[in-house]
């Protein structure tokens, strides 16, 4: 096994363009200012080349590797790797048999670094331990699955997890455009035309997947042939190619995101599922968040259907929270059984129209006082001050309901309907005005 990382920081031109464009520093980083910030722990630790074992997390394409390789070429520590998906067990007791005689031999200790960590058994995992208790090697481990549930605790204990998340649209297009500008490692010796609308295609369809992105961007500047102006005309339909992905027209916080999200919600309330189902399945094709449509969800519940059947508000605010749990492509699943539930459950908005209705009174109607009543009574002094007096405690009549005044007005907002559960809430309140006073 190789002592340095060399063969590492010199990347061949036959890479591919994702290999290529990997940062040299953390300057050409992008993204994951949470932890990479200027102040940020990791980034302290890194520019002072004092890394402590660490479990780097998150979805693809986000820069678990990249960021390795930032460190190999800062780290005055021997940098070396192992991947978890083809390694063993004798490699990797190699490995660690290595960074000892290393530390013994040149007093320089060893970082290791092992991507998809996940995919070693608990076994392998074990071998790691003792070395990494003492500080050599310094573990640097990257996987896609929480590691809080596929390491071991004991690995976990001795790491700091940093989580890195899905980069944004906009980091996304800066390291497209950092790859069509480098001449050394990136696109910059071939003309390219891709105007703005494209590269923002790119970076929607990507889904914050930087390796995805570049490596569209690449076999489509490859496989296309110049024109006559000699530039390769990198456009929508050359995009779609290269990420096997039509191009939908939805502009994420233009028109179309809030024309399509309005004729969901209106094909829900209308009743109609199938048209619900389409535009669900246009926002998500277009890579819509799907906690923006899920809330959306969640208050068309509310606002439509309310209490002519209270379950679906049950309903969606489960697909929301199933949503959050399970991420794409899953959760289309639970979103689309709540926009169906919706859409197919009777309706009425007399919640909605009762909470506006008495909104208005506060915001603009003399504000009413509490009677004195129903004032809270659980304090010393407060009994001197009457409040309580007179309250009567509903369980203790017949039905658990009494007849009392409990505003000091009588104002009617909330107007049940004759539809679905709500009947027979307008049935239990006509009932309740036929009860004599106790």
């Amino acid at each position: 096994m190789p002592d340095l990382f060399e063969s590492k920081k010199i990347t061949s031109t036959n890479a591919p363009l994702a290999v290529r464009m990997r940062p040299r520093d953390l300057n050409e980083f992008v993204g994951q200012t949470h932890i990479l910030g200027e102040g940020k722990l990791l980034r302290r630790a890194i520019d002072a080349d004092r890394i402590t074992s660490l479990i780097l997390y998150g979805p693809p394409g986000t820069g678990k590797t990249a960021l390795s390789y930032v460190i190999a070429n800062i780290t005055k520590a021997c940098f070396c790797d192992i991947n978890a998906a083809i390694s063993n067990i004798q490699e990797l007791r190699d490995s660690l048999k290595a960074s000892k005689e290393r530390e013994r031999s040149t007093g320089r200790k060893t970082i290791l670094f092992i991507d998809e960590i996940h995919r070693f058994n608990k076994a392998q995992q074990d071998i790691l331990m003792p070395d990494v208790e003492s500080g050599n090697p310094i573990l640097i481990g990257a996987t896609t699955h929480n590691p809080f549930f596929s390491l071991i605790s004991p690995l976990i204990s001795r790491s700091v997890v940093f989580e890195l998340k899905k980069l944004s649209k906009e980091e996304i297009i800066v390291i497209l455009k950092n790859a069509l500008k480098d001449k050394d490692r990136g696109l910059g010796k071939i003309a390219v035309k891709i105007d703005g609308k494209t590269l923002s295609f790119l970076a929607d369809v990507s889904d914050g997947d930087a390796r995805k992105a570049l490596s569209a961007l690449e076999i489509g500047a490859l496989t296309t042939k110049p024109g006559k102006d000699g530039f390769i005309d990198f456009n929508i339909k050359v995009a779609e190619e290269s990420i096997q992905k039509k191009a939908v027209v939805y502009d994420g916080d233009e028109d179309e995101h809030y024309d399509t999200i309005s004729a969901f919600i209106k094909s829900m309330r209308g009743s109609d599922p199938d048209a619900a189902l389409y535009w669900l399945a246009k926002m998500l094709y277009a890579g819509e968040e799907p906690r923006f449509i899920a809330r959306r969800i969640v208050i068309c519940a509310a606002e439509d259907v309310g209490n002519a059947d209270p379950q679906a508000l049950v309903v969606a605010n489960a697909a929301f929270q199933v949503s959050e749990f399970v991420g794409m492509p899953e959760c289309r699943i639970p979103l689309a059984q709540a926009a169906t539930y919706i859409a197919c459950a009777p309706k009425s908005n007399a919640a909605y129209l009762g909470i506006e209705k008495a909104m208005k009174d506060v915001e603009e109607s003399r504000t009413l006082e509490v009677p004195t009543s129903l004032k809270d009574a659980s304090y010393p002094g407060a009994q001197q001050l009457g409040h309580g007096k007179g309250y009567k405690y509903s369980h203790q009549y017949k039905d658990h309901y009494v007849k009392q005044d409990y505003m000091p007005e009588k104002r009617r907002y909330y107007e049940p309907t004759d539809i679905g559960y709500e009947k027979k809430i307008k049935e239990y309140l006509d009932k309740l005005k036929h009860y004599p006073g106790q």
